[in-house]
Formats: structure tokens, C-alpha cells, sequence
């Protein structure tokens, strides 16, 4: 059966005519093969056209020589078209889009920067949970019950959240530092509910200067880690774009995953991918009706 999906779809995938021009590019990664005795987890990085929320390709690995290797098979041409890159707060894709890719504007997505927040809350949540009760959380500790409200935005907590989140932290955080965290993740969040560039840099410099200044090692982590990526985050409001697209198509090549009940060649989960993703138009011949004589009528 692959045989013959091969023969069929590897044309179509190779069409010219298939991706066309492409001005924002998406790049992020996904798993192919799990960890094993054998291996690491082994992943995969995507190739999106924002402009037509279509797979452009796939690739082996995800670090610079990977990104830039499949950059520097493309056409100038082609790449000069590029205007826009959006990506994960991954220094791999940004480096290895040097330097094919150096006249676009980096953009980097609004999703991860406030997953990134996330995390700095949850770990430090779990430093804390370690150093006052000598373990792991629990479904009882304080800090652990109240684990998702902390990563709720703060406008969609009703009173009772709210009175269960103030609760857990007079309980579980007697050094305030899980409540810092969780202002610093606040803080990343209103960068993204200003209206223009002017007042969401504001927003972002204040972050970073307070971040880097805190007690709390995973705090000042944060702050260095949006320092380092501060052009890339305020050029969010310059372009408006966003790997939305890419997450998305991401869903999709894990359902292939999963229909196909897994793959262990790369070059067959390619091309299932592909055809499924990549903006093929198949031609798909009319179902004919099953005729039946109809039922006779009981008297």
C-alpha cells in the first residue's frame, strides 16, 4: 500500500506549483519516533506557509544545520519573497536562519513567550513544594491544589478562584516567591493586551528590568530569556503574525502519527504528511449509490 502511495504522491508532493509564494514563513518542531532503549526522542521540524496555512515540508532534527541546510536548498529567488519568520523561543531556528533568511523579521510567537512565563511559575512552584515539605506535590499540599488557577489569567478568575488562590499562597509560599512568579507571568501577559508597540515595549522593559533584578533564581532566567528575545517579541505588533497556523498543522501531523499507528521511516511519514498537509488537491471520483429495491409495505 505504501508502494503505491508513494508512486502516486511523491508527484504531487515534488508539484511546483504546490506551494507557490510564500512571504511569512512558520518553523516549529514535533516528535516523530519516542525515546527507546535505543534513541532519544527524535523529532521533526515543520515548514509552514503562513500565507496559505499549508505544509511547505519536513525535516529531520531540529537545530540550526538542520534549519539551514533545507534554507540553502531552496531558490533565492523563493527566499527573498520571505518577509516574515515566526517561531518558538528556540535559539536553534533563530541562528540557523542565518543567513538566508537575515533580511526577514523575526517574530516570536505569542504563545510560547507566555508558555515560557508558565514555566518559570511552575518551577519555581515546585522548588518551593520540595524546600517546605520535603517532596513532591500532592493532591492535599497547598501549592498543588491550586496549581491550574496560578496559570489562569488573572481577569478569568471569579471570586472563588480568587479566595482559593490567595488561600494556597498564605498556606504554601511563606517566602512570596511563588507569588513573584506569578506576577512576573502576569506581567509577560499584559505585554500582549497593550494596544500598540510604543506601550507594549514599555510593558516588556518593565518586566525585564524587574525580572532580572528579583531573589528568585527562575525569575531572573526569565528576564534574561526576554531580554535576549526582546526584538523578536515587540515585532509581534509590528507584523501582527503568529505561528497559530503552524500549531495547528502540528495537530494534524500527530493525527497521521496515530493513524498510521506510528512510522518508522522517515521518508513514508513524509510523504503521509504531506499529502495530508500540504495543500494537495486530490480528485476524488463520486461514490456511486448503492441501489436497493425499496421495502414492500406491510398490509
Amino acid at each position: 500500500i505504501m508502494s503505491s502511495v508513494r508512486r502516486h504522491g511523491q508527484p504531487l508532493i515534488d508539484d511546483p506549483e504546490r506551494v507557490g509564494t510564500v512571504t511569512a514563513l512558520g518553523i516549529d518542531e514535533t516528535s516523530f519516533l519516542k525515546a527507546n532503549a535505543q534513541h532519544h526522542t527524535k523529532l521533526v521540524t515543520g515548514f509552514v506557509s503562513l500565507d496559505r496555512h499549508i505544509m511547505i515540508d519536513l525535516v529531520q532534527g531540529n537545530t540550526a544545520a538542520d534549519v539551514r541546510a533545507w534554507l540553502g536548498a531552496q531558490p533565492a529567488e523563493w527566499l527573498g519573497r520571505i518577509s516574515v519568520v515566526a517561531t518558538d523561543l528556540h535559539e536553534g531556528f533563530r541562528n540557523g536562519l542565518s543567513p538566508h533568511l537575515d533580511h526577514a523579521v523575526k517574530v516570536a510567537d505569542a504563545f510560547h513567550v507566555v508558555q515560557v512565563a508558565n514555566r518559570c511559575l511552575d518551577q519555581t512552584r515546585r522548588r518551593v513544594q520540595n524546600e517546605t515539605l520535603g517532596h513532591r506535590g500532592r493532591k492535599d499540599d497547598p501549592l498543588y491544589r491550586i496549581r491550574r488557577i496560578m496559570l489562569t489569567g488573572a481577569e478569568r478568575l471569579d471570586e472563588h478562584g480568587t479566595s482559593r488562590f490567595l488561600l494556597g499562597m498564605r498556606a504554601g509560599d511563606p517566602k512570596d516567591e511563588v507569588l513573584g512568579a506569578w506576577l512576573a507571568k502576569e506581567s509577560v501577559r499584559d505585554v500582549y493586551l497593550a494596544s500598540n508597540r510604543a506601550d507594549a515595549q514599555a510593558l516588556l522593559d518593565k518586566t525585564i528590568i524587574g525580572a532580572s533584578c528579583d531573589n528568585v533564581p527562575e525569575i531572573r532566567a526569565l528576564g534574561a530569556t526576554l531580554k535576549r528575545w526582546r526584538p523578536e517579541i515587540l515585532a509581534r505588533f509590528d507584523t501582527g503574525a503568529s505561528n497559530g497556523p503552524t500549531e495547528g498543522l502540528n495537530l494534524l501531523v500527530k493525527k497521521v502519527k496515530r493513524c498510521g499507528h506510528g512510522f518508522r521511516s522517515f521518508d513514508n511519514f513524509r510523504i503521509r504528511v504531506l499529502l495530508h498537509t500540504g495543500g494537495i488537491k486530490w480528485q476524488t471520483p463520486r461514490a456511486t449509490p448503492i441501489r436497493t429495491r425499496s421495502p414492500h409495505p406491510i398490509a
